[in-house]
């Protein structure tokens, strides 16, 4: 069971229905994968589901779910697992992540809940990666959160997030703003803390937007551009491990598809200094 050697690479985008009929009339050259919510799509017919199958044969895919609450109390959606399985088959998507949090115990909560961080809680979810991971035959993809609360912390978010890892034997989205989002939030070193992430576990990453409530409250919306900062962590994570599939999440409040492609061209051009660097490194040496 491995899922290592990935199919995407680049910069990508998050596919919305709303960005349906601007990407068929001007296919971009610029976005070599997209990422969808499989909730949204699955056991989609018509119109719709003929335009989705047209997308997944022309771009590679990842999938980025919503509601397996891979961390609540309640026992796992196995029933979802299997549905999940056949749409992956279906339309040929080996990459599936989650967030590392819980969003439903005896009902739908509608929002990405945190896990304590506590060795009690990293083995309760890490079991429920690995039996995704069994009926999935493959390693799943967790998320690191945004989160403005930490009930029952015995640990750092950090050696929460690689423990979990390191139990589950699983792969890593790093959402890079997210990162920022929890260091101003929470009162921690960016840096420190992508200094200490296990990059070989890393399959993709996310870059998006967030709004600033106040000067030490940043919520995480995806629903605005990406700012300075963040490309600056980007950069960073960049040079920390190397060119990194990264993806665009962009939820809400959508610009027209000009200004969201020019953000994935941002992507690219870093990966473009990155990998120039690098070259030149590799040259002196």
């Amino acid at each position: 069971m491995d899922n290592r050697t990935h199919a995407i690479h680049g910069a990508g985008l998050g596919l919305r229905r709303t960005l349906l009929g601007p990407l068929t009339e001007q296919p971009p050259h610029n976005v070599d994968f997209m990422e969808v919510a499989p909730e949204n799509w699955m056991g989609l017919g018509g119109a719709l589901g003929k335009q989705f199958r047209r997308f997944t044969e022309q771009y590679p895919f990842v999938l980025h779910g919503l509601s397996l609450s891979i961390g609540g109390p309640a026992p796992l959606d196995e029933t979802f697992l299997q549905r999940l399985k056949r749409f992956m088959r279906e339309h040929e998507i080996t990459l599936y992540s989650e967030h590392l949090s819980y969003c439903s115990d005896t009902g739908q909560l509608y929002d990405l809940m945190p896990i304590p961080f506590s060795e009690e809680a990293v083995h309760h979810v890490a079991a429920r990666i690995r039996r995704t991971q069994d009926i999935l035959e493959q390693r799943l993809i967790i998320e690191n959160v945004s989160y403005y609360a930490a009930p029952g912390k015995e640990m750092e978010e950090i050696d929460f997030l690689k423990a979990v890892i390191d139990e589950a034997d699983c792969e890593l989205l790093l959402d890079v703003n997210n990162i920022y989002v929890n260091s101003i939030n929470h009162g921690y070193d960016a840096e420190a803390f992508l200094k200490q992430i296990p990059g070989e576990r890393i399959a993709y990453l996310h870059v998006a937007g967030h709004y600033v409530e106040e000067e030490d409250l940043i919520i995480d919306t995806h629903g605005a551009t990406v700012i300075e900062p963040v490309w600056q962590l980007l950069e960073k994570t960049y040079a920390q491990f190397g060119n990194k599939p990264t993806l665009l999440e962009r939820d809400f409040n959508l610009p027209p598809l000009a200004e969201l492609l020019q953000e994935v061209e941002m992507i690219r051009d870093y990966q473009h200094k990155w990998s120039d660097r690098h070259a030149r490194r590799q040259q002196q040496a």
